[in-house]
C-alpha cells in the first residue's frame, strides 16, 4: 500500500489551482492513497484561501510567511510531511498545469512496481517525452542546461533540472537534507545530485510538459545564471578532488 503526498508550491496560481486540484481528486488508483499538500508562500492573489474554500478533504495547506523561493518551500514541504510516519512517497508537482495529472498517474504506477528506486522522474527530453507551448530558445536553453548539468556532475539522468518526482520515504530518510543550500532552479538539480550519492537507480518516465496558460512564469534569466555558476562550481570541486564530498549529502 503506498501513500503519497503531492507537494504544490504556489504564489499567485489562483487562476490554474483548482482545475489541478479537480483532476487529483478524481484519480482513482487499487492500493495508492493520494493526499495534496498546497504550501503556499502568502500569495497576493488569495490562492490558499481559494483552496481552503473548495473544502477537499484530502487537500491541506501549510501557509508560509513569504516568497522564499521554490527549494524553501519544498524543504518546508518535506520537513512537514516527513513528520507523518505513514506517507511512502513524496511527489513534487508544479501548480501551473506545466504538469499533466495524467503523467502523475502513470508515475504513481511505475512507483508502485519499483519499491527499490531511488527517484521517479517526470522526463523530457527522453523518448516519448515532449514540450507544448515553448519556444525554441527555451527548449534550447532547458535542453543545454540539462545537459551540461549532466556532464558537469557527472549523472546520466536526462532531465536534471525537471521538477515533477516521486521521492520514496527511504530516499529522502537517507539524505542529510540540511545539506540541500540551493533554492529556485538549481534545487531540483542539488536534490538529484544528491541522490546520486545514494546509487539508487533513478527511472525516468516521458512526460508532455505544456506551458501554463495562466499566470506568470518565476522562472528568469538570474535564477538559470545562478544555477549553471554552482554547478560549475560543484563540478570543479569534483575533478580537483574526487572524494570531497563523496559523502557530503549521505547520512
Amino acid at each position: 500500500m503506498m501513500k503519497v503526498a503531492i507537494m504544490i508550491p504556489t504564489y499567485n496560481e489562483s487562476e490554474s489551482i483548482k482545475n489541478i486540484l479537480e483532476q487529483i481528486d478524481a484519480i482513482s488508483l487499487p492500493d495508492i492513497e493520494i493526499r495534496v499538500l498546497v504550501i503556499d508562500d502568502n500569495s497576493p492573489d488569495k490562492t490558499a484561501q481559494l483552496v481552503e474554500s473548495l473544502h477537499y478533504k484530502n487537500v491541506d495547506i501549510l501557509k508560509r510567511p513569504n516568497k522564499d523561493g521554490l527549494g524553501n518551500a519544498y524543504k518546508a514541504g518535506i520537513k512537514y510531511l516527513l513528520q507523518d510516519k505513514t506517507f511512502t512517497h513524496l511527489v513534487s508537482m508544479d501548480a501551473d498545469g506545466s504538469h499533466r495529472v495524467v503523467d502523475l498517474i502513470e508515475m504513481l504506477k511505475i512507483a508502485n512496481e519499483n519499491p527499490g528506486s531511488g527517484l521517479i522522474l517526470g522526463s523530457r527530453w527522453i523518448q516519448g517525452g515532449k514540450v507544448i507551448n515553448w519556444p525554441f530558445h527555451r527548449k534550447l536553453l532547458s535542453k543545454g542546461g540539462t545537459r551540461y548539468a549532466g556532464w558537469a556532475l557527472k549523472i546520466g539522468i536526462k532531465d536534471i533540472t525537471g521538477g515533477f518526482r516521486i521521492y520514496p520515504r527511504k530516499t529522502l530518510e537517507d539524505l542529510d537534507l540540511k545539506q540541500i543550500t540551493s533554492n529556485g532552479y538549481c534545487y531540483q538539480i542539488e536534490m538529484a545530485f544528491a541522490i546520486n550519492h545514494l546509487n539508487r537507480k533513478v527511472i525516468e518516465v516521458p512526460i508532455t510538459f505544456v506551458e501554463r496558460e495562466h499566470g506568470k512564469s518565476k522562472m528568469s534569466q538570474r535564477i538559470v545564471l545562478e544555477a549553471m555558476l554552482q554547478v560549475t562550481r560543484w563540478g570543479l570541486v569534483m575533478r580537483i578532488d574526487p572524494a570531497a564530498d563523496k559523502l557530503h549529502y549521505v547520512k
